[in-house]
């Protein structure tokens, strides 16, 4: 929420005793309780542990309002953004709040495709993981050292090294995601090629032997742009506040988000995802769908339809 003042106040009657607090009203959204003198005047704290009824702090990045169907960044619906749109498009109004020029897309495509190789010794960090780890224990330790490669962007308090991190992380990361999945499959590391598109390049990483040459599904690597725009941001879900929370602390970028996915590890968060994997592993091949269907809408059957919806969105 974008918050304002106004002149309206809410009154908290407690006993005898009342309390006058600012109502704030934000761009779009319902109003809030300004009610940071609230111990100060009354020696009470609010009790709200789901934050259901709380916001932590004001935002000019993302609007949700699942009831309605609507998800906004920086005031663009998601679906012109994915429509018109690519995911390194999003990442730059996310950053600087507004869409980019040709020029500066340009120029922005470019600083992240130039940064997507990671140092060489991240390769050999990778064998002191069993093969059979899980990806997201490896993306927490990898994400975290990053911060020991590249010290020239963990200060916080620099708007410039900010940036630079905030590049790194949005170009490494796929690599890094990439390397582990190769690792658990046992397979060669693949480099990045810098005359691929964000999600071609992942892609690539993933699947492309050195064996023969990986032609990207033009169909799958649009498919991969639009769940990255969906992903993008989310308003201050679980791995948000996280890395908000970590961050407060003055810890580097690097770490703050490698606590964000130790947050998305869990199955109540990015778990959801996972759950979806796993039930398609379940399933195994086509034949066996109807089956499986026939088993989701037994009401005395456990198996359940992993990944088709989201409790925040209740329409279409």
């Amino acid at each position: 929420m974008d918050a304002t003042s106004t002149t309206k106040t809410a009154t908290l009657t407690v006993g005898n005793k009342t309390y006058d607090f600012p109502i704030l009203s934000g761009t779009i959204g319902p109003d809030v309780i300004d009610i940071a003198k609230l111990y100060a005047q009354s020696g009470m704290f609010t009790y709200d542990p789901g934050f259901t009824s709380t916001g932590s702090c004001q935002s000019k990045i993302t609007y949700i309002d699942g009831d309605a169907g609507i998800l906004e960044y920086r005031g663009y619906p998601i679906e012109q953004l994915a429509e018109h749109g690519d995911f390194l498009e999003t990442c730059y109004l996310l950053l600087y709040g507004e869409l980019p020029t040709p020029e500066q897309k340009k120029d922005f495509d470019f600083r992240v495709t130039h940064h997507t190789m990671v140092h060489e010794q991240m390769a050999r960090f990778f064998q002191g993981f069993r093969r059979d780890a899980h990806p997201m224990a490896i993306m927490v330790a990898a994400v975290g050292a990053l911060a020991a490669f590249y010290h020239d962007s963990t200060d916080i308090n620099d708007p410039t090294q900010r940036m630079i991190a905030s590049m790194r992380m949005i170009a490494k990361i796929p690599t890094l995601a990439a390397m582990a999945y190769k690792y658990t499959v046992g397979q060669p590391f693949i480099y990045p090629k810098n005359s691929l598109g964000f999600a071609e390049n992942f892609l690539h990483m993933c699947f492309a032997v050195p064996c023969e040459e990986y032609k990207v599904n033009p169909v799958l690597a649009d498919a991969l742009e639009k769940i990255f725009i969906l992903h993008a941001d989310h308003e201050q879900n679980a791995s948000t506040s996280t890395v908000r929370i970590a961050g407060s602390s003055g810890a580097n970028p690097f770490a703050c988000i490698a606590a964000g996915i130790a947050c998305l590890w869990g199955p109540a968060h990015g778990g959801a995802n996972e759950a979806a994997l796993n039930m398609l592993y379940g399933i195994g091949s086509v034949e066996h769908i109807p089956d499986f269907i026939t088993r989701v809408k037994d009401k005395n059957s456990d198996v359940r339809l992993m990944g088709f919806g989201h409790r925040v969105y209740k329409n279409y």
